[in-house]
């Protein structure tokens, strides 16, 4: 297994959540770790949070001039990660204007595609890529249109890059329900009582933390043999 320390990693998405998680995580292997967010105040909070060596810029992943000159001022690296993205949103199809749905992928879809893009002159070729989609792609439920549509096309897109950017790894991990920012549009009591009803659901008996998740993604830079892979880490969901 690749050792982490001294390795370059960038997260794209890095100041909250999964992706903040994950970054404290890796800077505790003694990485030098970038994270970026759209959100300066976000990232300066989580910077005070992560043990190690770190810095974060701010960019807008859905503006490709910013993308192509944060990857032209990092230089050369070692691994990518993309957790990026907007609020989750529930909606049924009859309910959702068809622009709200297009602009639901600029950041999930769009950001990623563009972050790989601009990424790979840069990473080193014992590299990888790992990114994110989730559960609701083979286990959505009413109101997931988007969510598991944007989950699929992650996961196509992720195995295409395996292919297309070999011999750099590419891989994705499809988490279930994870207590992080992303479900900031509901009311704090609906947020519970959701975690609640889910979690009491599943084998496990809990909803997902940031933490977990990171895990999957620290071994997914770590391993060196598996590639155009989907980690699906979801308490049990898949099976009930």
């Amino acid at each position: 297994m690749e050792n982490l320390k001294g390795k370059k990693v960038v997260i794209i998405g890095g100041s909250a959540g999964i992706g903040l998680g994950t970054a404290k995580s890796i800077a505790l292997k003694e990485a030098n770790v970038i994270i970026a967010s759209s959100n300066q105040e976000r990232i300066d909070k989580a910077l005070q949070e992560i043990k190690g060596q770190a810095s974060g810029q701010v960019i807008d992943v859905t503006d490709e001039l910013q993308v192509k000159s944060f990857f032209e001022k990092i230089g050369t690296f070692d691994h990518l990660i993309f957790t990026a993205g907007e609020n989750i949103m529930l909606s049924n199809v009859e309910d959702t204007a068809l622009e709200t749905a297009k602009n639901y992928f600029n950041i999930r879809y769009w950001g990623a595609f563009t972050a790989v893009k601009y990424a790979v002159p840069f990473i080193n070729s014992t590299g990888s890529i790992v990114l994110t989609s989730g559960i609701a792609s083979n286990r959505p439920n009413k109101g997931w249109a988007l969510g598991a549509s944007i989950c699929a096309a992650m996961e196509g897109f992720s195995r295409a890059m395996a292919m297309e950017l070999a011999p750099i790894r590419v891989n994705i991990v499809s988490p279930g329900v994870v207590k992080t920012e992303l479900w900031g549009g509901m009311s704090e009591s609906e947020r519970n009582e959701m975690y609640t009803n889910i979690g009491n659901a599943l084998p496990v008996k809990r909803v997902g933390e940031a933490e977990d998740i990171a895990k999957t993604f620290v071994y997914l830079l770590e391993q060196e043999y598996g590639t155009g892979q989907t980690l699906i880490i979801d308490g049990g969901t898949s099976l009930v």
